[in-house]
């Protein structure tokens, strides 16, 4: 079914009866998946009682088997009947090779090219690129690369006429539309004549008159002619890598040295990336907000000062430049359906944009821009892909979120040993350079930690999803009747409705609204029996204890994320039935200890839960208020009482029981943890509370990647512990982030105990007082990238020397009290790979110092909570350096200096300021501009930016607005 399908697929034009059929063998694969998995889990019972017990399910199964068999010989026949897919249907691209099939109806073409604003530039930076003015050397390939629909083919075009730059420095010149398939020979032909003339192209065919005209005999003679031109060729709309070796390597002659060049537009950056050199790849960047705006009123043939007098036009046209998203032809095909409509009917227009893209004519091309993206997908990506419309409009997406989902969704797989994250990272990275998904941050390692999707590509996606039954989004004005099997649901919006539907198919929950109104399914309803990925994490509500109690019945669930304040407060006991889960996420609930029930998952992959480290009605060191509390207890069995009240007392008790009161952050594991072998991620772990054999476990899950594990006491206490401990970190040589807050008598000196530390380790976060020495194996960790220490009281040698010398470190985080000395220097030939320093809460340090030769790839300081009275000393030797952020509390003398310092370097860095300047020393250097001017020019700047924080957080943040001073 699934090679039907995707032959169905390839068919570029599709009668209804073939998409009628292809939607119903798509419905029906489903209900075989479900059919299948639902027996594997029935007869996965190995007792004989058990298997009784499920005779009525085995029955119930095998009717469905039967029915489904008799609908596989339906659709068959009707597949028969109406010759839907022919033989000839599967032909490959060579036997297609027509360019006709594309001829550029979806870009530049609809584009008037006197209509577009904000090209002078990128048209300069292009033809910079080229370096056209170089008249020897071998033919430079420059790429133009951009998501559809932004303008590539035009900026070509300009480059492509402008006279002095391109028509004067080349004999000859020829634009080629390449698309997705072509024709070998007629594009050969095209070529000749466009860049050899008519005559030649009709002199080439007289040679071969009398035999047919082969491909090798147009490319032999056009490399010929070729051999002593200076030519220049655009090779517009390229989507394959052999569609460019086809051409590199039959047309062009490698041995000319007359210094030609090529412009080739694509999609994929990641294509552009295997033909020619990075330096080589020009990104077309978004219009700006007043470059989109002034081509939408140009379009609508509006001014500005029409703007200033109407508010609802104003309004209205803000709406629709932020939802086009700086995409030209966005913004010229949704003027041209506004410029004929008065202004009162603008905002019916705007609302209706999503569910017009698929019917009216007018947004033809842009439809036909984001499909024809669509279509040249790999069938693995395509689900990948529509599985993003589940969020909402201009919703940041993380990737780990993202990819975990793809796999519980079976949308991901890996042989060959492959790690399917890995897989699935590939998968993303993909649709990154395709540009069908946009990068939103990114860390320090230049590794995209999340995206968002276009506005306009997001409408298309989720009408083709509708079209497929494979989403459905139920928002405030929904219907209450749904037709069609949706697998997949997610309520956006403030309500959450009930919709009327079948849930039994539903594969995937996500919720982005208020509780659910009765009669709908409650968060864990048998209904939804079919259900592998229930997502909760960015709902309006609060989750209780009671809306978990049925999660054993969802018996195919493996993806679980609950919200980051949930009142839940244990796990219960069925949570064992759930043998396919992978994914258990419910970080910051009153969770104090895991049940044994959690060690017979052994799919699971990633287990995070972590608890609220303080109480608000049983602190027991406010034993006043925690009695009074105890008192009202009965009062909890009361209806007057708010429901989420009383869940959140009930909470706090049960967290302060099973805790022994303890205030941390981690929670207890079970004995038996070592059997989770594919377990990847780990945290929180409170070693308090987690037996001896618990710990000693850990060793065994060879897998694990990341470990976070929290607590205190007194070392003679723990000594057992710690010895298990410092032997299990030992083992876990796949262990890539290690995060350790577990302070015994007030030190981290149990940490010298660990022999051999992880090899890959490359995030490390200590949280503790080394009593003045690291540990020797911290110097020893050659794959190191990131680095945080808090409360560590080390000496100033102990982090430039040891530290300075780690080859790949890229972020030092210094926190709360981190250094024993007033001053912190940087040696020369120390520190060559940091690009990010983190300076937080050192309230001793006077003076941080950069000698020549130091930290040569430095690029942000960042400090808060110090007062740097001696200044920061030596941005000089920082040759790279993009920013300095003075966050909260932030304070270095003579402020004024170091900004006459920031002016003067050469790679024009930026000085952040906190919104309280007042505080902040300027010096007595004399200031030019008033501050407030300053501030109103140079708008605040928001750089993508990482920090390691707490090891369960996001590695990518992004800076708070501050005030900017700029040269």
């Amino acid at each position: 079914m699934e090679a039907f399908l995707e032959v169905a697929e390839s068919i570029k034009k599709k009668d209804v009866l073939l998409k009628v059929w292809a939607k119903q063998v798509r419905d029906l694969s489903y209900n075989i998946e479900d059919c299948l998995n639902e027996f594997m889990v029935h007869v996965g019972s190995q007792s004989l009682s058990r298997r009784l017990m499920k005779l009525k399910d085995r029955h119930r199964i095998a009717i469905q088997i039967r029915d489904l068999k008799t609908r596989v010989e339906e659709v068959s026949i009707r597949n028969t009947r109406y010759n839907l897919i022919k033989a000839e249907a599967s032909n490959t691209t060579s036997d297609m090779d027509s360019h006709m099939e594309d001829v550029r109806n979806h870009s530049a073409s609809n584009i008037a090219e006197a209509e577009l604003v904000g090209f002078s530039k990128p048209k300069k930076d292009l033809i910079k690129l080229m370096d056209v003015k170089t008249k020897d050397g071998t033919a430079k390939v420059v790429f133009v690369v951009g998501m559809g629909g932004l303008g590539k083919t035009t900026l070509a075009r300009k480059a492509f006429e402008c006279k002095e730059d391109i028509v004067n420095n080349f004999s000859c010149r020829a634009w080629i539309t390449v698309s997705q398939t072509f024709f070998k020979i007629e594009m050969l032909k095209d070529m000749i004549m466009q860049l050899l003339g008519n005559e030649e192209l009709k002199k080439c065919l007289k040679e071969l008159e009398g035999k047919t005209v082969q491909v090798d005999d147009l490319a032999s003679y056009l490399r010929e002619k070729l051999q002593e031109k200076r030519y220049f060729i655009v090779l517009d709309d390229l989507w394959t890598i052999d569609a460019w070796r086809w051409i590199n390597d039959i047309a062009f002659p490698t041995t000319n040295i007359k210094g030609s060049r090529i412009i080739v537009t694509s999609r994929d950056i990641g294509l552009a990336q295997q033909c020619t050199s990075k330096s080589l790849i020009y990104h077309l960047k978004q219009l700006q907000i007043d470059e989109a705006t002034n081509l939408l009123l140009k379009k609508i043939g509006k001014t500005h000062k029409e703007t200033e007098s109407d508010e609802r036009m104003r309004n209205m046209i803000s709406k629709i430049v932020n939802k086009c998203g700086g995409l030209p032809l966005a913004i010229l095909t949704i003027g041209g359906l506004l410029a004929t409509k008065v202004v009162e009917m603008w905002e019916s227009i705007y609302k209706q944009i999503p569910s017009e893209l698929g019917t009216n004519p007018s947004l033809e091309a842009m439809r036909r821009m984001v499909t024809l993206s669509y279509n040249h997908l790999p069938s693995h990506l395509k689900s990948c892909f529509l599985y993003l419309s589940i969020f909402p409009e201009d919703f940041e997406i993380k990737r780990r979120r993202l990819i975990d989902r793809w796999i519980a969704e079976g949308f991901v797989t890996a042989s060959g040993g492959v790690n399917v994250e890995d897989v699935g990272i590939g998968y993303f990275n993909e649709l990154i350079n395709r540009n069908m998904i946009q990068p939103s941050k990114v860390n320090i390692e230049g590794v995209v930690k999340s995206c968002r999707v276009h506005d306009i590509m997001r409408d298309v996606m989720v009408s083709i999803s509708r079209d497929e039954n494979f989403v459905q989004l139920v928002g405030d004005s929904e219907a209450s009747i749904i037709e069609g099997n949706f697998r997949h649901v997610a309520y956006h919006g403030s309500k959450c409705q009930n919709i009327g539907m079948d849930w039994s198919h539903v594969r995937s929950l996500t919720m982005f609204c208020e509780r659910p109104i009765e009669p709908s399914p409650s968060v864990c309803s048998a209904n939804m029996r079919m259900l592998r990925a229930l997502d909760l994490q960015n709902i309006l509500f609060k989750i209780r204890q009671e809306d978990i109690d049925n999660i054993g019945l969802l018996c195919h669930l493996k993806y679980v994320t609950f919200p980051r304040d949930s009142y839940i407060y244990a796990l219960p006991k069925s949570i064992r039935r759930l043998r396919g889960l992978q994914n258990l996420d419910i970080r910051k609930s009153y969770i104090a200890a895991l049940p044994t029930g959690i060690t017979e998952l052994h799919s699971l992959r990633s287990l995070r839960c972590s608890r609220w480290d303080s109480y608000d009605f049983f602190d027991i060191d406010e034993p006043m208020v925690c009695l009074m509390h105890t008192l009202r207890l009965p009062m909890l069995c009361t209806p007057s009482v708010d429901a989420d009240n009383r869940a959140e007392i009930t909470a706090d008790l049960h967290k302060a029981y099973y805790s022994r009161w303890s205030a941390t952050k981690g929670v207890r594991i079970p004995r038996g943890i070592g059997n989770l072998k594919e377990l990847q991620i780990l945290e929180v772990v409170d070693i308090n509370q987690t037996s001896k054999k618990a710990i000693k476990e850990l060793g065994e899950l060879i897998q694990l990647r990341k470990l976070s594990m929290v607590g205190k006491g007194r070392f003679a206490e723990q000594k057992r512990k710690i010895l298990y401990l410092c032997a299990a970190i030992e083992k876990l040589s796949s262990l890539r982030s290690l995060s350790l807050d577990v302070d015994l008598d007030g030190s981290l000196e149990w940490l010298h105990k660990v022999s051999s530390p992880p090899p890959l380790l490359n995030k490390l976060k200590l949280v503790g007082d080394f009593k003045g020495k690291m540990p020797e194996w911290v110097g020893c960790l050659k794959h190191l990238v990131k680095i945080n220490l808090e409360w560590s009281w080390l000496k100033e040698d102990q982090i430039t020397e040891m530290l300075g010398e780690l080859p790949k470190l890229m972020q030092l985080s210094l926190h709360k009290s981190a250094s024993k000395r007033g001053k912190l220097v940087f040696r020369a030939k120390t520190f060559l790979n940091l690009r990010k320093l983190c300076i937080c809460y050192l309230s001793d340090l006077r003076e941080v110092r950069f000698e020549n030769g130091a930290s040569p790839q430095m690029e942000m300081l960042e400090f808060s909570v110090c007062d740097l009275k001696s200044g920061i000393i030596g941005i000089n030797h920082l040759p790279v350096l993009k920013q300095i952020s003075l966050g909260f509390h932030g304070r270095v003398a003579k402020l004024g200096m170091l900004q006459t310092e920031v002016d003067a370097h050469p790679n024009h860095p930026v000085l952040q300021l906190d919104e309280d300047r007042s505080a902040h020393d300027l010096g007595d250097v004399v200031q030019g501009p008033d501050v407030a001017e300053i501030e109103e020019e140079e708008p605040s700047l928001l750089p993508e930016t990482c920090t390691m924080g707490e090891s369960s957080q996001s590695e990518a943040v992004v800076m708070p607005t501050t005030n900017v001073i700029r040269s």
